[in-house]
């Protein structure tokens, strides 16, 4: 049961999905089909009721045709006729067609009287007409026969009283319609298939006209990708002037959210810089003090610090993603990083016993990231100085292109102890470590996460099985 509306309240738009097929086509579907859809509606109901009408017309004229030919033999054929001495027809002059003398022509005549036997064309040889729907046609009578089996018939008849006789004779001429009938199928199939072509050629212009129509909207879509991937700030204004105003709103929507996010940023840098003074005052007071108090107050104060630094990173981060459309080679930066993190872990102690760092770098020397410099030195810097800190030594740094198209995979491994799939997703989370015996704040892998995020891309953890530990795939949009 769904709630009542409150008085006043806008009313809410059904949920797309459950709609009726055809209302949800006509709602959300293809521009193109929708077009496409509409000529067709149009196109092909009126060729049908042109296709009727020309069919009608046309086969009323060939039957016209074809009956006036027979009006014609019947006329000849009584002004031909008269009464011979024992008061039987005969005619005067013989009947111009010589199909008349051809048995089983086509062509058939026939004059009967009661009481007589019937005065027959030689082209009916040992067949006869008989007679007709009605008995009175003292006007012309036209009618189908089916009298001879597998000959179709077209007879017209009349009633005619000759000079000097009381009788009533009926003539008949008869006519096979094969040829016809032939002649009105050739004429339909020429009719459907010309036509038919005619409806397919008006539909498939109208489909190039909505596609050609419709090209500017897919340019706006494409200019929009270019500007979600960073490769474009604004979309361009080369457009129709039906497309212009919409350009000119995406535009000026564009320029209102950067404002937006500009200003959010700075809001977020202000608070950030406000706090870090007051921080700062307090890790001065507490600085060098060894009592209890002091030394929660440095370590609280430090994961604030550090969270502080998180939020900056990851607003620094989406603007430069959102205003820029920066390159940065990668293996200059997987270089820089080695070289960095080596110096810092190059010999570390634990549980009593020296351990070198090692740092391997190979892959791809040509892959391009698609963003800042500086956002990458910062989620490879973390992922390849947690390596080095809670591996057993041994860290392996593959740069590579990634299994999706346009993307590039750096891949981090370690000899470590590893870590179990239940706690690899623990890690994500903001404060959790694993190793607590070590310093850190367990916020390098979230950052690491954000950062990657705001440029489309992922991290994962899985096994090294090389090295043993554990291996992390951070995956980045490429350029070009």
């Amino acid at each position: 049961m769904q709630p009542p509306v409150q008085p006043g309240a806008p009313a809410l738009r059904p949920d797309a999905a459950a709609l009726p097929v055809r209302r949800r086509f006509w709602m959300t579907g293809s521009l193109r089909l929708r077009m496409v859809a509409l000529a067709a509606a149009w196109i092909i109901p009126l060729l049908g009721l042109g296709a009727f009408a020309l069919d009608r017309v046309i086969v009323s004229a060939i039957t016209r045709n074809f009956d006036s030919q027979l009006d014609f033999a019947l006329t000849s054929m009584i002004g031909a006729a008269d009464l011979d001495d024992i008061g039987e027809v005969r005619f005067l002059r013989p009947l111009g067609d010589q199909r008349f003398f051809e048995p089983y022509s086509g062509l058939y005549w026939q004059v009967s009287t009661p009481g007589q036997e019937p005065f027959r064309s030689r082209s009916l040889w040992d067949r006869a007409l008989g007679d007709g729907p009605t008995t009175n046609c003292q006007n012309v009578c036209r009618y189908a026969s089916s009298r001879f089996a597998g000959e179709p018939l077209r007879v017209v008849a009349r009633d005619v009283k000759l000079p000097g006789s009381s009788t009533k004779f009926h003539f008949q001429v008869a006519q096979s319609t094969r040829d016809f009938d032939e002649q009105v199928r050739n004429l339909r199939s020429i009719l459907f298939w010309s036509l038919g072509g005619l409806g397919l050629a008006l539909i498939t212009l109208a489909a190039l006209q909505s596609t050609y129509g419709l090209s500017p909207l897919g340019r706006v879509s494409r200019a929009i990708a270019a500007i979600r991937s960073g490769t474009a700030k604004r979309v361009a204004d080369d457009f129709p002037s039906e497309i212009a105003p919409l350009v000119s709103e995406i535009n000026e929507l564009l320029e209102h959210n950067e404002s937006q996010a500009e200003a959010a940023r700075r809001h977020a840098g202000n608070l950030a810089h406000a706090l870090k003074t007051p921080m700062s005052v307090l890790i001065g007071e507490v600085q060098g003090r060894t009592d209890p108090l002091a030394l929660a107050v440095m370590r609280e104060v430090t994961v604030m610090r550090r969270h502080v630094d998180h939020q900056l990173a990851r607003s620094r981060a989406a603007g430069r993603r959102g205003a820029s459309a920066s390159r940065a080679d990668v293996w200059p930066s997987l270089q820089a990083i080695v070289r960095t993190v080596g110096r810092i872990h190059g010999t570390r102690l634990e549980n009593g016993r020296e351990i070198e760092v090692t740092i391997d770098l190979a892959g791809d020397k040509t892959l391009v990231f698609r963003g800042e410099r500086q956002d990458l030195d910062e989620m490879v810097g973390n992922l390849v100085d947690n390596a080095a800190l809670h591996g057993g030594g041994r860290v392996f740094v593959t740069a590579q292109r990634g299994a999706a198209p346009g993307t590039l995979e750096i891949l981090v491994e370690d000899d470590g102890r590893g870590i179990s799939p239940t706690d690899r997703t623990r890690l994500f989370e903001r404060g959790e470590r694993l190793d607590t015996d070590k310093p850190g704040t367990g916020l390098g892998l979230a950052i690491v996460r954000d950062v990657a995020e705001i440029y489309g891309g992922a991290v994962a953890l899985e096994e090294s099985e090389d090295l043993g530990g554990l291996l992390v795939r951070l995956t980045l949009p490429a350029a070009g």
